[in-house]
């Protein structure tokens, strides 16, 4: 060996020791680091690493095998790196992504600046006709680590309790789906090796000590900062594990029951039980639509035995999932922010994987007493999506088709029939401010509109049917008044003028003779710059509008009966005839 290659040997042995001496007690084999990021840039690693020293007297960081650059706090024992982990997340000092590393992908350390640098060495004799050249790479000591045939010595001891929290600690992050039996077969091993490859090891199958230590301590973490338990729900039959750092039990709403958030963690999550089949089932998927937590957004199945809901909008997420069987529907709904995204991801899975159905008990809808109108909202506490305003039309058709105006659909993202059946408007006719919707499924309709075929007489009395109050009360109301002319204000022959107490939800609604047929259609109110007096209304005659559906090849039905009509046979066809049309978002 010549005496350039021995004096470079020499040096760096000079620094191994040096770095040996100054390494703490222990720290080969119990020592662990939180590393908080990594970054593919040296300089930008560099600047995150002097902004963390501001907080932390202790970070290091290191260049990794795959040649980015992490940056770390520790070393330290394992039992105070997880310690450590949960309270720094829990205070939002370091990403919630922040993991317990144990040092075996370290290489080049690149901070604290000047440390491990390569440097130059002084000769050994001024007279030596020799040059030392600079060090290269930083040597760093770094533990041993098990040969795989070491590592299955290891891990034979393991316990059962040991084996199995090492499959759920896999489950946790994504790598296994089996069952969490503590048995080691194929499916576990193909998950270990999944693990060890994205965390930079080599894909052996069989996880070393400090493997095994790195995985559960930050499963162990992040269990304790969701606070993650079993939850046996006696009165609904429901066992499920919830992360009660974030949740709180709130009170039961038969189907429901209500776990509020925590600490303001934004997050909500409600189990649904109660006695039924796939009918309540499937009532129940349209009633969680019909809640403002649950966006029209998003993907949705159902099918006879069980419905997921996937929902988001710009300002909440929710996620639902219910079950039929054996008499019972069972389910759960969770509510966020979207800004709360990456620690959903964690906790959907643990929600999903643990659902189940205990025993044969379903929540009581007698358990809580609840009046007509906590019923019909369903949820405390959560909104039932509302339209932006509702108003009226009637049946012209056997298969539902609905008139109303033009004004009542138009901007609206969605139109409903009675709120629950989905419509579209199928024609708008400018000149008469007229729009036929079409429902999504065939309507049975109690009365369909017979127009009359003749003008009414002017002074006669006439019947508006219509939602006055939109969709406050579930029926429409019937208001009597009188026809005042057979035209408009300003001689218009396509107008007419009734007077009568109307509100704007009679907008679109029939106008009735006293034979029960439909004379004209409630047009809406002026503009504001000429109000009509209290009272005073406008319509669109029969003729007018039947000369529009004529033109826009719209079958119809005319009149037959003549003569007054009896009280209640009026009011039947009135009611019966006439719809509540809601224009939402």
């Amino acid at each position: 060996m010549g005496r350039r290659v021995l004096i470079k040997v020499l040096v760096r042995l000079l620094g191994l020791l040096a770095l040996l001496a100054s390494a703490p007690a222990g720290m080969a084999q119990q020592t662990a680091w939180l590393q908080v990021e990594a970054h593919p840039s040296l300089e930008v690693a560099r600047e995150r690493a002097r902004a963390y020293a501001t907080l932390f007297a202790d970070v290091e960081g290191f260049r990794t095998g795959s040649g980015w650059y992490a940056i770390l706090l520790g070393p330290m024992a394992q039992g105070e790196a997880a310690d450590r982990l949960l309270t720094l997340r829990r205070d939002n000092l370091i990403p919630r992504d922040s993991f317990l590393a144990d040092g075996s992908d370290h290489r080049a350390k690149f901070w604290p600046a000047g440390i491990g640098a390569a440097t130059e060495v002084a000769p050994i004799a001024p007279d030596a006709a020799i040059t030392v050249e600079p060090v290269g790479e930083p040597v760093v000591i770094e533990p041993p680590e098990e040969t795989p045939r070491q590592a299955r010595t290891a891990e034979a001891l393991l316990t059962r309790d040991d084996r199995m929290a090492l499959q759920s600690a896999l489950q946790w992050y994504g790598f296994y789906t089996s069952g969490i039996d503590g048995a080691f077969g194929p499916g576990t091993r193909t998950s270990m090796a999944a693990w060890q490859a994205a965390n930079g090891h080599e894909a052996t199958g069989v996880l070393t000590t400090s493997q095994r230590a790195t995985l559960t301590g930050n499963h162990a973490a992040d269990q304790a900062e969701f606070g993650f338990a079993q939850v046996t729900e006696a009165e609904s039959g429901i066992e499920i594990t919830l992360p009660l750092a974030l949740v709180r039990f709130d009170h039961y709403e038969p189907p429901f029951v209500h776990y509020a958030e925590k600490h303001g963690s934004g997050l909500r999550i409600i189990l649904i039980s109660q006695p039924g089949d796939a009918s309540t089932l499937a009532g129940l998927y349209d009633i969680l639509q019909s809640l403002e937590v649950v966006p029209a957004a998003g993907e949705r199945s159902l099918s006879e035995t069980s419905f997921d809901i996937s929902a988001t909008s710009a300002t909440v997420q929710s996620l639902a999932h219910a079950e039929a069987a054996r008499g019972q529907v069972k389910g759960w709904l969770a509510i966020w922010k979207p800004a709360d995204a990456e620690r959903m991801a964690r906790i959907l899975p643990v929600l999903k994987s643990s659902f189940r159905s205990n025993g044969d008990t379903s929540l009581d809808p007698g358990l809580v007493p609840m009046d007509t109108s906590a019923r019909r909202g369903l949820l405390a506490g959560l909104e039932v999506k509302q339209p932006r305003f509702s108003r009226s039309g009637f049946y012209i058709d056997a298969e539902g088709r609905v008139l109303t105006t033009a004004a009542v659909v138009a901007d609206c993202g969605r139109v409903t029939l009675d709120l629950n059946t989905d419509a579209t408007v199928s024609f708008t006719d400018a000149a008469s401010g007229l729009a036929v919707l079409t429902p999504a499924t065939v309507l049975s309709p109690p009365a369909i509109a017979g127009f009359a075929t003749s003008p009414a007489r002017i002074g006669s009395a006439v019947t508006v049917a219509g939602y006055s109050y939109e969709d406050r009360l579930p029926a429409p109301a019937l208001t009597r008044g009188t026809l005042d002319d057979t035209s408009g204000l300003a001689g218009e022959p396509d107008l007419a003028r009734i007077s009568a107490p109307v509100l704007p939800g009679d907008t679109g609604g029939p106008v009735l003779d006293a034979s029960g047929a439909v004379i004209g259609l409630l047009l809406p109110a002026a503009d504001a710059a000429r109000q009509l007096p209290e009272g005073v209304a406008i319509i669109a005659p029969a003729a007018a509008i039947t000369g529009s559906l004529t033109k826009a090849g719209i079958a119809f039905t005319q009149a037959t009966a003549t003569g007054t009509a009896p009280p209640d046979a009026l009011t039947e066809t009135g009611l019966g005839m006439t719809v509540l049309v809601s224009c939402w978002e």
